[in-house]
């Protein structure tokens, strides 16, 4: 054999051995594994921004699907799922001074206000007109010449108050009860209630001169300064024809307002709470009531946060 030959032969043996099988496993590997893995790795890489944008996406239209449903439900005044636990009714159903015709409200709801224009804690047009409508009313059904007395939880700016005395006539009596300034330390804060609800009110406990300050129903008004929790009921005993519970809306304090003031309303007398709008604000006024919805008859006023008890 030539020495070509067995050259030859050798290269062709070494690429038999040698080189073949590599081929063959290198063409397998790729096809088989490398490929689909770099085909997979691509498909990862062009579709998960999309991916991600898309789960993104979701999450923030859910978020302002649930707004939108808690504005909706804050503005038909029902929960999201279900109504309010205390039922709603029209305010003619408080007061026959409150009832409407086809001509619109009773010449009897005339009442003298200001407009709730820039006031700290203060309460809407329409809950204005309602509690001067009944403290009006709460005067009319005295006798000639006997007082009416009006209690408030809750002085804030005074301008609430004001409404109250001008509206009931000058026989009228208005005792309000706040924390001075210079009280804030005697603010006894309950297991469990919100911070945010203490905040406000020590924030709204500012003042010592208030809207009825010097106005001609001054002489009518018994301003009261105080926490609420010490108060000595003992001289307001069944005394009232109207309260309102409008102090502060932590869950400890609306429970022990409330409790002080069915000891201080008279027979066929009115209190009312204020700022009942949902789970989602003032839980310590909606938790409260609702509790005390199941052993006392309170009803929701429509289109206010209104709640009224009926002695």
């Amino acid at each position: 054999m030539s020495l070509f030959r067995i050259k030859r032969c050798t290269a062709l043996t070494l690429y038999c051995v040698l080189y073949s099988p590599c081929s063959l496993l290198c063409n397998f590997s790729l096809s088989n594994i490398f490929l689909p893995a770099c085909n997979l790795i691509l498909a990862l890489t062009l579709t998960a921004p999309l991916l991600a944008a898309c789960i993104v996406l979701s999450i923030l239209c859910l978020a302002l699907l649930i707004r939108v449903s808690k504005d909706r439900a804050k503005l038909l005044q029902r929960g999201l799922l279900f109504r309010w636990p205390i039922l709603s009714v029209d305010p003619g159903h408080i007061s026959p001074a409150l009832r409407t015709t086809e001509l619109g409200p009773s010449l009897d709801s005339l009442v003298s206000i200001t407009p709730s224009l820039g006031v700290r804690g203060g309460i809407s047009d329409l809950e204005s007109c309602i509690l001067a409508a009944l403290a009006k009313a709460a005067s009319a059904r005295e006798l000639p010449g006997t007082q009416t007395h009006i209690f408030e939880f809750g002085t804030c700016t005074g301008k609430t108050t004001h409404h109250l005395a001008l509206n009931a006539g000058h026989l009228a009596r208005v005792v309000t009860l706040t924390l001075a300034p210079d009280q804030h330390t005697t603010y006894q804060r309950g297991k469990g209630d919100d911070p945010r609800d203490t905040h406000a009110a020590l924030k709204e406990s500012a003042f010592t001169r208030f809207y009825y300050s010097g106005t001609n129903v001054e002489p009518q008004i018994t301003q009261l300064f105080g926490d609420s929790k010490a108060l000595d009921i003992t001289p307001h005993q069944a005394l009232y024809d109207l309260i309102f519970v409008d102090g502060s809306h932590a869950r400890s304090y609306v429970e022990s307002d409330s409790r002080l003031a069915m000891h201080m309303l008279k027979p066929g007398g009115l209190i009312l709470w204020h700022d009942y709008r949902g789970p989602w604000r003032a839980r310590g006024v909606w938790s409260t009531l609702n509790a005390l919805a199941q052993s006392h008859t309170l009803v929701h006023i429509k289109g206010t946060s209104l709640v009224v008890y009926t002695n």
